[in-house]
């Protein structure tokens, strides 16, 4: 070898970007428990403000703001803006902080991913249009039998019940859209990737139900029996957004699933008020 040949110069490869973390379980939590404070505090903003221009127009002392806040909120109109307008602007929140946190993560579909990414398997989608066809049938059975014959009735049902239908429909999109896709981000993207790295996939899908289910029972007036079936929704949504390796099945699956419960809406009940 020719010892003055000069020697090839060394080309650095570019190293691969780190592994994505998973999100912290205290973060899932947290941005759990934002959302539903965010809830709380807009509804509660809206009241105080109509309470506020209640009195304003017709005149009281400012003690009655309160409850000529109440008052105003209770009727069924203002009721579907209050809840529209408490959707659209904590979901929106929620949204853009978990993009923030987990920037690396939105668009990975495999768990820690939080699997905002096009199933490589197309026929799931089918299977979870299916299921969420399916479930509202099943869990109600499941229900009604542990209820021995007392009656369970959710909230967004007997608000729909009640509304104008020019206001109805637009209710009925957010809670068909938005709704699972917001909660399908915070329970099967963040909080499901981040128990998986401790446990697993499937404890993760397990504990990640049972949260989510304990989660909804206020809206079902704390009754422990409607607890198996939204536990058993969770379930299934958790095997899907796994098995499907994205986050898209679970929120198709949750949309039929409440679909069903609002065209109860439009052919059970009178079209308006």
């Amino acid at each position: 070898m020719d010892a003055n040949h000069p020697k090839s110069p060394s080309v650095s490869l570019p190293s691969a970007p780190p592994p994505a973390m998973a999100p912290g379980v205290g973060h899932a939590l947290g941005l759990i428990a934002l959302y539903f404070a965010l809830q709380l505090a807009i509804g509660g903003s809206i009241s105080l403000i109509a309470g506020v221009a209640s009195v304003l127009q017709q005149g009281g002392s400012l003690a009655e703001v309160i409850h000529q806040g109440r008052a105003w909120i209770a009727r069924p109109y203002a009721s579907a803006v209050a809840v529209m307008l408490t959707l659209l602007v904590a979901a929106s929140l929620i949204i853009h902080l978990a993009r923030r946190w987990w920037p690396g993560l939105w668009a990975i579909g495999p768990t820690p991913g939080l699997g905002f990414a096009r199933s490589p398997w197309p026929v799931m989608y089918l299977v979870a249009m299916m299921l969420g066809l399916l479930m509202p049938f099943v869990g109600g059975m499941l229900t009604q039998w542990l209820a021995h014959g007392h009656e369970v009735s959710q909230d967004i049902t007997q608000l729909g019940a009640n509304i104008p239908l020019p206001l109805r429909v637009p209710l009925a999109l957010l809670v068909v859209t938005l709704g699972p896709l917001v909660e399908e981000l915070l329970f099967r993207g963040g909080l499901l990737s981040a128990i998986a790295r401790h446990v697993g996939n499937g404890w993760a899908i397990a504990i990640t139900a049972v949260r989510c289910a304990c989660v909804h029972l206020p809206d079902l007036s704390i009754l422990w029996y409607a607890l198996p079936n939204l536990a058993l929704l969770g379930l299934l949504l958790g095997w899907l957004r796994v098995q499907s390796g994205s986050i898209w099945p679970a929120v198709l699956a949750h949309g039929m699933n409440n679909l069903l419960a609002v065209v109860s809406w439009f052919m059970l009940v009178p079209n308006g008020n």
